[in-house]
């Protein structure tokens, strides 16, 4: 697949930078996204369908964009809501690097885009978003939410846009068996993309 160099730490081809537009909340943010990044010279569908749910943003805490990109995420939940730091994580060094300079050219002080072992091993999340890098397999996906949703502190909540034909309903159910100490539902189907959120009550205890 001509994308998959996006799932490198240090991708081959050569960096070139595209201007991408898109609007969030009535607000119109102007990036760069880069080759050899996920969806590198548009903000692609199933992120622009999960950035329409921004009323569902957490006011404040540690935020995950899991898998940020170049960063349109992370950039719209920090701009829009200031109170937050959200943690842009990826592997791929030249995502983190493009969303550093994305969150500088609009002045965003709360933006970390880190590795894995860059975030302490107790930050807990009221907020994990993610477009989920589905094309990496189930065992590597797994494993990804093993890592990360039960990070996902009391009260908080986690959405992940899914397209229905990578298999969002079986990766729903799936969430659903593992993660029993969470509120697994589809928030959202859009242009055959689901919105799965997944909510830990109050009362619950991570595991």
């Amino acid at each position: 697949m001509a994308q998959e160099h996006y799932f490198s730490a240090e991708p081959a081809t050569n960096s070139k930078e595209t201007a991408v537009e898109f609007e969030v909340a009535g607000q119109l943010f102007q990036l760069s996204a880069t080759s050899g990044t996920f969806s590198s010279t548009a903000l692609d569908t199933g992120t622009n369908v999960l950035l329409s749910h921004s009323e569902k943003f957490p006011s404040s805490g540690n935020v995950l964009d899991l898998g940020c990109g170049w960063g349109p995420i992370a950039v719209s939940i920090a701009a829009l809501r200031p109170d937050t730091t959200v943690w842009a994580l990826d592997v791929n060094e030249r995502s983190l690097a493009t969303t550093s300079k994305n969150a500088k050219k609009l002045g965003l002080k709360n933006i970390r885009a880190v590795l894995a072992n860059q975030i302490p091993s107790d930050t807990e999340f009221t907020g994990i978003w993610s477009n989920p890098p589905i094309r990496v397999g189930k065992k590597v996906l797994h494993e990804l939410m093993k890592t990360y949703l039960p990070k996902l502190a009391a009260g908080g909540e986690a959405y992940l846009v899914v397209q229905k034909h990578l298999g969002a309903d079986s990766f729903q159910k799936w969430l659903a068996q593992e993660f029993q100490d969470l509120e697994v539902s589809r928030h959202d189907n859009q242009k055959t993309f689901r919105v799965i959120r997944g909510f830990r009550p109050a009362t619950s205890q991570s595991r």
